[in-house]
């Protein structure tokens, strides 16, 4: 999705807003609807193209009080607009678990990928993604830099994750497809559902034999601690253990790349923001946060009410679905100051990029290493970068990606 920022003069009128079409987000931008929400009708409610209802928070104090209330609103019916008639996941896998089960499973895992374990892998980190990107900063010259950032999250926790070097190249391929199956670009059949159906298989069939070398050798990756947690007194069945490795892969492969791409866009975009970065590379940290603000992964999160509840002064009663929309949220006026602007060096910066409450992305500490890396290399090793021809952006309301971004990094 494009970043073009609102014309406060000219709101959107509500008749024209449409959340829901994943056309708009691979053609044009959202940002100026969500600006004329937040300011004119907050919690908004609108179909999907299936007939189901949703209600739309916008801005960052709802959005923030839904995702931190995982007692009265459910993660467990399904989390994305894609599934708003339920996700048959719904309760096995970690991000679709209310607790205590959620808890079940995420403790256990989450010590894979705390920021200490990550912080002791940088230089391992660092040495995935030279692998990568080593041609492109050494050499400079002219690169898709939306292809090369699909490398970024196994080169972060590909091992963690238990996935064999030999297929981290097409796991981007087939997980991108599976999130956004009618996008052209990742389309591996003549229709979504063949695209679906073949990510699917490819992903299911790679974890499948994981899962039987780890039943008779743990490895002390995911798939070992999956199969070896304690889930409410039991162990997880293989299907869970599939659900879950499908879950946690399709979590990291899907939006971090994206970060990334959003990143370099607004470099080339804002020159003054690189130059202020190239200056004091100490930065680097600060930047991370602004990128995973200003790109925003997951445009939206969804949730289903478990109780009559009021948002935002609306009353919604029990079995609403509500999407909590964090592009929206992490553009709020009332938080960012100037909110449509790169700024390196951003100080009050209580983004929710990576989630917020019981649901945090679990490996947002695995995402914000790699990122501060992959910042670092190429901020040593470029010295402008250049937009090249148009940027193809991913048509999905979920997932905010870039599909083909060519650039030129010149000394």
């Amino acid at each position: 999705m494009r970043m073009a920022a609102p014309d406060p003069r000219h709101p959107v009128p509500l008749t024209e807003i449409d959340l829901f079409d994943p056309e708009r987000y691979g053609t044009g931008s959202q940002h100026p609807a969500w600006h004329t929400l937040r300011r004119e009708a907050p919690m908004w409610s609108q179909e999907t193209a299936g007939g189901r209802r949703f209600w739309s928070a916008t801005r960052h104090a709802e959005v923030s009080a839904i995702l931190m209330d995982d007692r009265r609103f459910s993660s467990e019916y399904g989390t994305i607009l894609a599934v708003a008639g339920g996700d048959s996941a719904g309760g096995k896998t970690i991000n679709l678990m209310d607790q205590p089960r959620h808890a079940d499973v995420r403790l256990p895992t989450m010590r894979l990928m705390s920021t200490h374990v990550m912080r002791q892998n940088t230089e391992e980190i660092r040495a995935n993604i030279r692998d990568v990107w080593g041609p492109a900063l050494d050499e400079g010259g002219e690169w898709d830099v939306a292809q090369l950032a699909l490398s970024l999250p196994t080169a972060a926790i590909g091992t963690v994750l238990g996935i064999p070097r030999d297929v981290w190249a097409d796991l981007p391929r087939w997980t991108m497809a599976g999130v956004a199956p009618g996008d052209p670009h990742y389309a591996l059949g003549s229709t979504e559902t063949e695209t679906l159906k073949k990510a699917h298989y490819e992903l299911f069939a790679l974890f499948s034999d994981l899962i039987r070398v780890r039943r008779r050798r743990r490895s002390g990756d995911l798939i070992s601690t999956l199969l070896d947690l304690d889930f409410g007194g039991r162990r997880l069945d293989d299907h869970e253990v599939l659900l879950n490795c499908y879950s946690f892969t399709m979590g990291a492969v899907t939006t971090t790349p994206h970060v990334a791409s959003h990143w370099l866009l607004a470099m080339a975009e804002q020159p003054e923001a690189w130059r202020r970065l190239r200056q004091d590379p100490a930065l680097v940290p600060a930047a991370v946060e602004e990128a995973l603000r200003w790109a925003s992964p997951t445009n939206h999160l969804m949730r289903r009410t478990r109780v009559p509840v009021t948002v935002g002064g609306v009353d919604l009663a029990e079995g609403e679905l509500v999407c909590a929309w964090v592009a929206s949220a992490n553009r709020d006026e009332a938080v960012f100051d100037d909110p449509y602007r790169f700024d390196p060096a951003r100080e009050l910066n209580p983004h929710v990029g990576l989630g917020i409450g019981a649901h945090r992305c679990i490996g947002g500490p695995a995402a914000q290493v790699a990122l501060g890396v992959f910042m670092t290399e190429v901020v040593g090793a470029v010295g402008q970068i250049e937009l090249i021809g148009d940027v193809g952006h991913l048509f999905s309301n979920f997932i905010n990606g870039i599909t083909h971004m060519q650039v030129g990094f010149h000394r």
